[in-house]
């Protein structure tokens, strides 16, 4: 019979690495520190593009890297393979997020929904006015989208700083608005910046969905199945001319909601196996290597199974996208030249200040002044316990453009002066809100701490005395 250790007994060596990961895991779920760590690359990256070491921060991401198979190669730079390919995953993070929210979140009855979408569609369309009241010339008018965004990482991260103090449905409603933000900002993608079409690549695109889907029917739940149909979405849309990282969205978009159907429900085929396995133990079939291979694959597929594809794959996908891909898109596109960028001129001076407005100032009056709006008029209502501070909050928070806005602003301006200047825009436009969102957060937070104190605190006796 195999004897396994009891916890007591193992190697004290052994418990301080198994303490040590189980916090690592839990530093890695708290959502201000993605926020934190996107941060300090921006910053690195700035420092970088304007120290003596600037012309390796340039040359690193302009360095080639090629894959290929005999004659067929496909060689970029480094920064193609950033922007173009890894950030593609981070869209089908957003596209799973957008498909999780539509079936069972805040956008998945028009009533929820109602509210967060007026929001969003003011924080899109008052910074557009404030940005184009400034740039009205047509090399400058074509970024109008930049400051349209909202950084989803970046703005619950600044959110979660300000601590349990801060409704849940303020960060609920701050979500709804920011995924309903990331479908603007894809759709304005796909139809202002993707340049003249190559019809004959949506065929490719379309045979890539078609796989995915004849997958899904069939009953096919590994993810590892779908990286050859969502390679060959990609390369449709990349031979259309629209941007391939709209892949993501579109296989975010399909991802099942609710798991494979199959024979057994997968907590019995669980409690089965394992029924089974302990009255294996000690008998010599336990170490039939064999034997067991197929209970213990029964084992992992009801496990894989116990959750729905759209939640298992962005739960495994969150930690590299939060601390790999995104990090990594800031060190490639946070790096803005100062000694590149000419203020003087007229339009880098003004697409700056334009950003940086409509994304400090046009955010926040735009969410807050078009839910007003349908509030007052009687079509929504405030969500229980968010106050208009909380839409307040929500508005400021929701000018933190960062990750989505420097990414439009790569489409928006082939001129490096005039993507030089919508970059420092949006860091500074994004910067500003989140310390505005910090302070005005806080003020909140100390006011319904003041309404609520916490349990077993004492309340001041009131000395007024009515007649």
């Amino acid at each position: 019979m195999t004897r396994y250790p009891s916890r007591q007994n193992l190697p004290r060596a052994q418990l301080l690495a198994e303490r040590a990961f189980a916090t690592f895991d839990r530093f890695l779920h708290i959502e201000a520190v993605s926020g934190i760590v996107l941060l300090i690359a921006a910053a690195f990256a700035l420092i970088w593009a304007n120290s003596p070491l600037a012309p390796t921060y340039h040359a690193l991401w302009h360095t080639p890297l090629s894959i290929g198979l005999g004659n067929l190669v496909f060689a970029q730079s480094l920064h193609f393979w950033i922007n173009d390919a890894l950030m593609t995953i981070f869209f089908l993070v957003v596209g799973m997020e957008i498909r999780r929210e539509i079936h069972e979140g805040a956008l998945s009855s028009p009533r929820q929904a109602a509210l967060p979408l007026a929001a969003a569609v003011g924080g899109v369309a008052v910074p557009t006015l404030i940005y184009l009241l400034l740039n009205m010339g047509p090399d400058s008018r074509h970024g109008w989208a930049v400051p349209t965004a909202t950084d989803i990482a970046f703005a619950v991260g600044v959110l979660a700083l300000l601590g349990r103090s801060i409704p849940g449905n303020v960060r609920v409603f701050l979500l709804a608005l920011a995924i309903i933000d990331d479908i603007v900002a894809v759709l304005i993608i796909a139809f202002f910046y993707s340049g003249g079409l190559d019809y004959s690549g949506f065929a490719v695109a379309a045979g890539g969905i078609l796989i995915v889907l004849s997958l899904q029917q069939i009953g096919v739940g590994s993810a590892y199945a779908y990286v050859v149909p969502g390679a060959i979405i990609w390369g449709g849309l990349l031979m259309t001319g629209a941007h391939p990282t709209l892949a993501g969205v579109v296989l975010g978009l399909v991802t099942p909601v609710l798991p494979v159907r199959m024979r057994e429900r997968p907590l019995d085929m669980v409690s089965r196996i394992a029924q089974d396995l302990l009255g294996r133990e000690g008998n010599e079939a336990t170490k039939d290597t064999a034997r067991l291979a197929e209970p213990l694959r029964q084992l992992r597929l009801a496990q894989r199974e116990m959750l729905p594809p759209v939640v298992r794959v962005q739960t495994a996908l969150h930690p590299w996208v939060a601390f790999g891909i995104m990090p990594l898109f800031a060190l490639a596109n946070a790096g803005v030249s100062l000694s590149g960028i000419d203020l003087s001129a007229d339009n880098p001076r003004w697409i700056m200040v334009g950003v940086a407005l409509a994304l400090v100032l046009g955010k926040p009056l735009g969410v807050v002044g078009l839910s007003w709006i349908m509030v007052r008029l009687g079509f929504c209502r405030l969500p229980p316990g968010v106050s208009w501070e909380g839409i307040v909050l929500i508005g400021l928070l929701a000018g933190i453009g960062f990750t989505m806005s420097i990414f439009i602003a790569m489409l928006a301006f082939d001129d490096e002066s005039l993507l030089g200047a919508a970059k420092l825009g949006v860091l500074l436009g994004s910067l500003m809100a989140a310390l505005l969102g910090l302070v005005w957060g806080a003020v909140y937070a100390k006011q319904l701490r003041a309404k609520c104190p916490p349990a077993g605190a004492v309340r001041p006796l009131s000395t007024r005395t009515d007649s």
